[in-house]
């Protein structure tokens, strides 16, 4: 078992040198057990090349096999030692469902489940479920991840919306293609499935400018926060910013609309798809976007 963890961390990491590092040995003991190992098997698992390596054919097929056990391993570890009176549920959801969607509504599902001890992650980026502790994400997307099993949760609607007091300055629009005239406030964001200004007024026969008014952030977070401050018009994503719509903190500016070529999916890992406590939160989520399209 030693030669084995020595010969998967060298294989994965293509280096003797990052091996004994992520291993905390020295690179001859390495040397050392993967030598063994191959006088053990009886074949050669690496060609030494100059200053590099790389695995032969029979290496190959067994570190697809060492790396595909150990995994397994650590998937079985992690599950046989929850405690289960303990347990909690890790959620993962980008910053902007987070902010304006899930966090909101979250003391609702507290209310039903009391015991149950939630961790939220933020992040944009999508955390590979099999690598990771968390029990369910929330994801904007085709549905199609190899990391879990995807369930459709609600797709959208996006149309123009600014501050109310904003609004009434503009007046009503008549022509779509006045909004170009104004700021129109963008997010960056490197996900193809994102729609933005361009798009949404190309859906419509409007050329978008070339240099926009308006103020670019980083996170549509931002956008919806500079719209509510006057900075100009952002993009409404309606399941995203219904809340503000019916405070009137944010008003919808036009009646024209596109919809998400997307949705949002609830994706759960294999490992817990027995878990409970999942799909005591799945069906949480499931009634509150349908109560909320009432």
């Amino acid at each position: 078992m030693t030669g084995l963890t020595a010969f998967e961390a060298v294989a994965r990491n293509g280096s003797f040198t990052r091996a004994a590092s992520e291993l905390g040995v020295t690179q001859a003991a390495v040397s050392r057990q993967i030598h063994l190992l191959e006088e053990m098997l009886g074949f050669d698992l690496f060609r030494r090349l100059h200053r590099r390596i790389e695995l032969t054919e029979k290496g190959r097929t067994l570190s697809t096999a060492a790396t595909t056990a150990f995994n397994l391993v650590a998937e079985t570890i992690s599950e046989i030692t929850k405690e289960e009176a303990a347990e909690g549920l890790t959620i993962s959801a980008t910053v902007a469902f987070s902010h304006f969607w899930l966090l909101p509504k979250i003391s609702s599902f507290s209310k039903v489940c009391p015991d149950s001890a939630l961790r939220i992650i933020t992040q944009d980026n999508a955390t590979s479920l099999g690598s990771s502790d968390v029990d369910l994400a929330i994801r904007y997307g085709n549905g199609m991840w190899p990391d879990g099993q995807a369930e459709l949760l609600f797709d959208d609607e996006i149309f123009p919306v600014c501050s109310q007091e904003y609004a009434e300055n503009l007046g009503k629009i008549e022509d779509l293609a006045e909004l170009v005239r104004y700021p129109l406030i963008s997010s960056d964001t490197d996900d193809p499935s994102w729609t933005g200004w361009s798009e949404w007024l190309a859906a419509f026969s409007v050329e978008a400018p070339k240099r926009s008014l308006g103020m670019r952030c980083s996170f549509y977070t931002e956008a919806v926060y500079a719209a509510l401050n006057g900075q100009g018009i952002a993009l409404g994503w309606r399941r995203l910013v219904q809340d503000l719509l019916n405070r009137k903190a944010l008003v919808r500016l036009t009646e024209q609309s596109i919809a998400t070529r997307n949705g949002y999916f609830i994706v759960v890992p294999r490992r817990s798809a027995k878990n409970p406590h999942v799909a005591q939160f799945t069906a949480w989520l499931k009634e509150t976007a349908h109560a909320m399209q009432q």
